[in-house]
């Protein structure tokens, strides 16, 4: 098997146990307090074949429809990237450790980290699971698989820093 159709292989593999350990990572014991929508800003990925990064803009919508914006940067910090994307967008349950959330608190920033894999031509899925924010107590599930338009593939540990967005 050539290397390009083992690292789709992984990707695959990555995938999978992702979406299928998703739900058990809520389950643990966590309150679901909202939705994360993250835009990728275009024109600001930049990939090194071991590190990759991008800015975003990010927007948290409680389950009352109020809503707190975010920008930030996310990446692979170690892994492999050989991808192109020129627009990418991902959605995410977000999961807390209590009901006591209050919109407005910004307690969404912070560090997330997890694994991450995608494959792309033309379009394709990304799967991002992540742990992390405000002493490690906010868990991000992916809500849907993202999308992105490009090419290539990407798998490793994956980050998210988010923090408020002050001109919203």
């Amino acid at each position: 098997m050539n290397s390009k159709k083992q690292l789709l292989v992984i990707i695959g593999l990555l995938c999978a146990i992702m979406m299928v350990s998703s739900p058990l990572c809520a389950a643990e014991g966590g309150v679901k307090i909202g939705t994360l929508t993250i835009n990728v800003v275009p024109d600001t990925r930049r990939n090194i074949l071991i590190r990759s990064s991008a800015d975003v803009k990010a927007v948290f919508k409680d389950e009352h429809g109020k809503t707190e914006h975010y920008f930030g940067e996310m990446g692979i910090g170690l892994g492999v990237d050989l991808s192109y994307k020129s627009d990418e967008v991902l959605g995410y349950l977000v999961f807390s450790g209590s009901s006591d959330y209050k919109t407005g608190s910004y307690a969404l920033q912070g560090k997330y980290y997890g694994a991450d894999a995608a494959a792309a031509v033309g379009g394709g899925p990304s799967v991002k699971v992540l742990i992390g924010g405000f002493e490690k107590s906010f868990t991000l599930q992916p809500l849907m698989v993202g999308g992105s338009k490009g090419f290539g593939a990407s798998a490793g540990l994956g980050y998210l820093y988010l923090q408020k967005d002050p001109r919203k």
